[in-house]
């Protein structure tokens, strides 16, 4: 099932009456100081943030679990590979490796803010069409060359997995069984090149077709953003939460005996 991420943008809640520049803008500053904690204190703390923000969403739970379920494998191996890995003094030995206590907690910290950043993002791109997500990015002056890559990516990325499974399926109607042998890696090395020439020749024609109808390279949308004042307090108060949450991150006193971990 493809994960496109904007499928309940239609869902009432307060994120998606949020004007998207400004609900793009403040998440965006929420997300960037996630990015720069460094304590697992506080990145539990911003992912518990995450979690309200996901919750006040109203996206459906099936839907969050079915997208960050691609997240935890992709994070999961960093608890196997960075205390093992880590550059200084092992604290013990485990099957031959040495083990270190700050690997963990380096894996832990990246988790707890991978996992609390794209959960935000789910929010905010969740609660919006991407199409007027992208122009909203665009009215903030992001690069134009950044939102439509964003936009066609994301785009063509449906198209590309209908044309693939297509094909297959075509495979599969003429008698293909896959085994392993080299007759079936052969199969699928003319199947990917067939199917990134035919993705090739689709780029022309669909750029070709946009250039017909006079596209210069800026996204237009028949949409006008209005602000009003529950925008600007809603932006407040994350921008606020950001900046507690940075603040507490730099000052914030340890006990003795939480030093060593944290």
């Amino acid at each position: 099932m493809a994960l496109d991420i904007d499928r309940y943008a239609r869902t009432e809640s307060p994120l998606q009456r949020w004007d998207p520049r400004v609900k793009i803008f403040s998440m965006g500053l929420l997300i960037l100081a996630i990015a720069l904690l460094k304590t697992i204190p506080m990145a539990l703390a911003a992912l518990v943030l995450a979690l309200a923000i996901l919750g006040v969403s109203a996206l459906p739970r099936h839907f969050l679990l079915h997208g960050l379920s691609f997240v935890l494998v992709f994070l999961a191996p960093f608890f196997l590979i960075m205390p093992f890995s880590y550059p200084g003094d092992a604290a013990f030995s485990l099957l031959g490796l040495p083990f270190a206590w700050e690997g963990l907690r380096l894996a832990t910290l990246i988790f707890l803010k991978a996992l609390a950043i794209v959960m935000v993002t789910f929010a905010v791109f969740g609660s919006s069409r991407f199409d007027i997500s992208m122009l909203a990015l665009q009215r903030l002056k992001c690069p134009k060359v950044v939102v439509q890559m964003l936009l066609f990516t994301y785009r063509y990325t449906f198209v590309f997995l209908d044309e693939m499974r297509r094909m297959h399926t075509s495979m599969r109607a003429r008698g293909f069984v896959a085994h392993a042998d080299m007759k079936t890696l052969r199969i699928y090395g003319h199947f990917i090149g067939t199917l990134l020439v035919r993705s090739f020749e689709r780029t022309e024609r669909v750029y070709k077709a946009m250039l017909s109808k006079g596209y210069q390279g800026e996204l237009r949308l028949l949409v006008a953003f209005r602000s009003e004042a529950d925008d600007y307090v809603k932006a407040g108060v994350v921008i606020l939460l950001a900046v507690i949450m940075m603040y507490s991150d730099l000052n914030g006193a340890l006990s003795p005996a939480e030093e060593g971990w944290y």
